[in-house]
């Protein structure tokens, strides 16, 4: 069984769907199972409080801490992802923050999309560019070797490397 569920909004004397309501679409309510829309919504708030930290921490390291902006070089990112606990920060953060946009992307697609075919395309693009870019990202982070083309000047501000 399936229900319409339209929500009117006026504007004027002018009556017009809300934004989410589904305009002339059906809404199939399952009876049970995993409800995966409540899972997203709280993936959201979660993530957003864990991104808060992240990106906080992020940026105190990276701006506060140390010298500022002009400390940011090859250099220093070497040998920030030297130490694994880096690594796997800037890995929580690529993975949330991707997942996080992508799934706020796929809600408004689904809230403005009013046509089956371009949100089945939509959400197909959107899907594609999150994997891509966490398989870029995780192997950047994962595979990064600071000693690769090593320079003298590298070598001075990087322990691990040696000429």
């Amino acid at each position: 069984m399936s229900e319409t569920n339209v929500t009117m909004g006026t504007i004027g004397s002018l009556r017009v769907p809300a934004p989410g309501s589904k305009y002339g679409r059906e809404i199939k309510r399952p009876k049970r199972g995993i409800n995966l829309e409540k899972w997203g919504w709280i993936y959201m708030r979660a993530s957003g409080v864990l991104l808060a930290v992240l990106i906080f921490g992020h940026l105190f390291v990276n701006l506060v801490a140390g010298d500022g902006v002009k400390a940011i070089d090859f250099a220093f990112v070497a040998g920030k992802w030297a130490d694994p606990f880096w690594i796997v920060w800037d890995l929580l953060l690529l993975w949330l923050a991707l997942i996080h946009g992508a799934n706020g992307m796929r809600t408004v697609v689904n809230d403005y999309a009013t046509r089956k075919g371009l949100r089945v395309v939509l959400l197909g693009l959107i899907g594609l560019a999150t994997v891509v870019l966490l398989v870029l990202g995780t192997l950047v982070l994962t595979t990064f070797d600071p000693c690769l083309g090593a320079t003298p000047e590298t070598v001075a501000a990087i322990p691990q490397c040696t000429l």
